[in-house]
């Protein structure tokens, strides 16, 4: 059984995705999770990710600052405390639109979750993109 974990994100390491993007990873297999990730990206403003899906559901909540959730090529604008559910397979990306920074939480509902860009078709594990896939 795994023990709990208190996760301070200033703690932990952030991964730059490029283009104004930042990704803290917080609850992953490091921690003992064995069916879900979580993790707080923070977009610079005018920052956005590319359009992508993922193998499982995901819900997103701005928890900082206003941002456009892009889903299925519909814009919709969120701002702090607005939740986002997107079932899988499902084409979407947020965008930070503002001139201020905005943050997601994301979590997805498995964690063997998969990003797969939609204009390359590359597909990645999310736990692999921050390094903490399974050794």
């Amino acid at each position: 059984m795994s023990e709990p974990a208190i996760l301070r994100p200033h703690e932990l390491k952030t991964n730059d995705r490029g283009g104004g993007a930042r990704t803290t990873p917080l609850v992953t297999r490091r921690c003992g999770s064995t069916s879900m990730i979580n993790g707080i990206t923070a977009f610079d403003p005018g920052a956005a990710i590319g359009v992508h899906f993922h193998n499982c559901e995901e819900s997103v909540m701005v928890i900082e600052g206003e941002a456009i959730a892009e889903i299925d090529g519909v814009q919709h604008h969120l701002g702090t405390n607005d939740t986002t559910w997107i079932p899988a397979n499902v084409p979407h990306r947020f965008i930070n639109a503002s001139d201020k920074p905005m943050r997601i939480f994301w979590t997805y509902a498995t964690i063997d979750a998969t990003r797969t860009m939609v204009a390359t078709g590359e597909s990645r594990s999310i736990d692999a993109e921050h390094g903490h896939a399974p050794q």
